[in-house]
């Protein structure tokens, strides 16, 4: 006999529709919470792995990183907005589920989508003076384009979670509407964490992009599955299948190569995309490493034999001091930005007779220093070639033992970025103290001309870290102007004949250099020193940019009225 019902207290209510799973069981509210769990880290996967997608066309810099994060956020901001207004709906469950699929669905094709919007912003073949406007723009407008949709679907997810954990009335488990929006956030978030340590210790570096971006996008799927009504799990379990077929279907983001030059690798590091560019045959052969955009730019440069590069290659000014200094039976050399070992490479092929080299190379990038020995002959063992590889330059520099001959500072962290904590008068009072008396520095710096803000920036601060006056030398068919300063010992002055010397490829490049090098008092150009308190070093890089920029068009400008 069935109770009856006005002594239940009416008759019995319907489920509600829009329940997101039993309403009688702690384990459905648990499965909603994983739900977003697997949400938040999905979402954390994309926002830290976009900027890597966008590295072969815009680098790495923290521009591109500013446009892609602010691009993402704006789009997250208008999804929890939407999300909110969409949770009202009969159904949210349902647009839980659509938005969801919609979201690891973009995230499949992000991959393949990459090249095709990158290219119509940022054309193959560009030089720097020509590409410079589009590093910026162009990275905000692919960031807008590729970013867009799957943030603002990811930001509706966490208001639709709350609803329907809300919506969950019954003994076992009652949730008010502070404690659903906590739970919901403390997950997400939990994910989020979860998915930051993994994209950037393990995801990229060790599977890719490719398969990055699939397992961020079958995550998402799999939670759409999760949080699914009956009727619709056979439609989401069919979706899953398919968005992680084509996720791993979609192939490696890539760009063009230049003319008459192959790939023998490419990578994706902790820090950057990296690839091992060939051309020439026989002894004519000539590699390079590049990373991320790259345009004419190189990190790393190899023949087969050592010594001399020539081609416009800042690396043969390194040698100038063996020859300015006293015959030595050994030369210690540190380089800070090793590379793949280029510097080490000349040097050790255009010793003095009579010299040895013993060197030490701190690069931050461990997949640089591994693709260096693979492909430039860089060797790392105890005894007089020592690679300390994930080492940032200025911790290192205080952990090595005994004093050098030279120090070679070569470290960027984008082709045109100059991490600010090594340009900074404390970061080469440092390196002083690491030089025996007439120990030489020797840093590498990219720009348009002596008067390039960021050549007279760090210029100034060696002089007001030495206070001694230092060499301005720009480089012949380069960009590269390298500053040297010789510890308590004066440097050669361009004037003087005993300038030109050496063996013939160097006294070529000295006397080439005799026409614009020039030296520099201490306490020149005071008020653009670098300190560790404040070295806008990022904002000079933006004005070096331009005025090569302002450079190239005035000389397009003179050729055309010509």
């Amino acid at each position: 006999m069935h109770a009856d019902s006005s002594q239940a207290g009416g008759p019995a209510q319907p489920q509600p529709s829009n329940a997101p799973l039993a309403p009688t069981s702690r384990r459905g509210a648990a499965v909603l919470l994983l739900a977003v769990f697997l949400g938040g880290s999905g979402t954390m996967v994309v926002e830290l792995a976009a900027v890597r997608l966008l590295a072969p066309w815009f680098g790495s810099s923290n521009a591109v990183w500013t446009h892609a994060i602010g691009v993402i956020l704006l789009a997250l901001a208008v999804g929890y907005a939407l999300g909110a207004r969409w949770s009202l709906r009969a159904q949210p469950r349902r647009a839980m589920v659509t938005v969801l699929l919609g979201a690891a669905l973009w995230c499949a094709a992000l991959p393949s989508l990459t090249p095709i919007v990158a290219d119509w912003f940022m054309p193959a073949g560009l030089t720097l003076h020509s590409a410079a406007g589009l590093l910026l723009w162009g990275s905000l407008a692919s960031s807008l384009v590729l970013f867009t949709v799957p943030a603002l679907l990811l930001g509706c997810v966490a208001p639709m979670a709350v609803e329907a954990l809300a919506g969950q009335r019954c003994a076992e488990t009652r949730f008010d509407a502070g404690q659903a929006g906590g739970y919901v956030l403390a997950l997400s978030t939990g994910g989020s964490l979860v998915g930051t340590f993994a994209t950037t210790y393990w995801l990229v570096p060790t599977l890719g992009l490719q398969w990055t971006f699939g397992l961020a996008s079958s995550l998402l799927a799999l939670a759409a599955l999760l949080v699914a009504p009956g009727a619709w799990r056979v439609r989401a379990g069919a979706a899953l299948a398919l968005i992680a077929g084509a996720s791993f279907w979609s192939g490696e983001p890539s760009r063009g190569l230049p003319s008459g030059w192959k790939r023998l690798a490419q990578e994706q590091s902790a820090y950057q995309w990296l690839q091992v560019l060939e051309t020439g045959e026989g002894p004519e052969r000539r590699r390079r490493l590049v990373a991320n955009e790259a345009l004419d730019s190189f990190q790393s440069l190899w023949r087969p034999e050592p010594g001399w590069l020539g081609q416009g290659s800042y690396y043969d000014a390194f040698a100038a001091p063996l020859f300015w200094d006293e015959p030595r039976p050994t030369w210690r050399l540190a380089v800070l930005g090793l590379g793949a070992g280029s510097a080490v490479r000349v040097l050790e092929g255009v010793l003095p007779q009579g010299t040895t080299l013993r060197s030490v190379g701190l690069e931050i990038d461990p997949e640089v220093v591994r693709l260096g020995e693979l492909f430039f002959d860089l060797e790392n063992n105890a005894d007089d070639r020592i690679v300390g590889a994930g080492i940032d330059a200025r911790a290192g520099l205080g952990a090595l033992e005994g004093d050098f001959d030279q120090i070679i500072v070569d470290a960027y962290a984008n082709n045109v970025e100059i991490p600010p904590h090594l340009c900074t008068v404390e970061f080469f009072r440092e390196i002083h103290s690491r030089l025996r008396p007439g120990g030489w520095l020797s840093v590498n710096l990219s720009g348009f001309g002596l008067q390039d803000p960021v050549i007279r920036a760090v210029a100034a601060s060696v002089g007001q870290a030495w206070q001694q006056p230092v060499l301005l030398w720009p480089l012949p068919f380069s960009r590269n102007t390298v500053v040297l300063a010789r510890r308590e010992l004066p440097i050669p002055d361009p004037r003087d004949p005993a300038f030109v010397v050496g063996p013939r490829e160097l006294q070529t490049l000295l006397a080439s250099a005799r026409l614009r090098a020039r030296l520099q008092a201490p306490g020149v150009d005071a008020e653009l020193v670098l300190t560790d308190d404040h070295a806008p070093i990022l904002a000079l890089e933006r004005r070096s940019v331009a005025r090569g920029v302002a450079g190239w068009l005035q000389q397009e400008h003179e050729e055309a009225a010509r």
